[in-house]
């Protein structure tokens, strides 16, 4: 059986329907500063990072009602936690692994990119616990 091979927890992702709002109340209740707000087109999101000493933050606003976050909103107007993110070293290997293994995953990491232009894709809720779950590189890790 295939291992694949987490290796942390880079982030939680949280959508909200407003992201300067998101942005102004973590930083105002408490402390938090987020970084710089980005666009990825792909994913149809406008999104920003609150950096932790352990992982991120990750917020993030549709961008048009066609996007994955706009009908998450729809079921959840005041927006909620998302998906989680695990980092591995090689995001295409991972998710073949577990293809192979009959998990049911998300997405090409030969083609879905993250707003940094690394390799994504997603484990269906149903085989994870119920969360929606993102493998993302490792910091060093493969990027293609």
């Amino acid at each position: 059986m295939f291992t694949p091979m987490f290796t942390h927890l880079a982030h939680v992702s949280i959508a909200v329907p407003d992201l300067d709002a998101a942005i102004g109340t973590l930083k105002a209740r408490y402390g938090l500063a987020a970084g710089e707000v980005m666009e990825n087109p792909q994913q149809q999101v406008r999104m920003t990072y609150i950096e932790l000493a352990n992982a991120r933050i990750e917020l993030m606003a549709p961008t048009g009602p066609d996007s994955p976050i706009a009908a998450f909103l729809a079921r959840n107007p005041r927006g909620g936690i998302h998906h989680f993110s695990l980092g591995t070293e090689d995001v295409g290997t991972t998710a073949a692994g577990l293809k192979a293994g009959g998990v049911q995953v998300l997405g090409d990491p030969s083609t879905q990119r993250n707003v940094h232009g690394d390799p994504i894709a997603f484990i269906h809720p149903k085989e994870f616990l119920g969360a929606l779950v993102e493998m993302e590189p490792a910091a060093g890790g493969t990027h293609e």
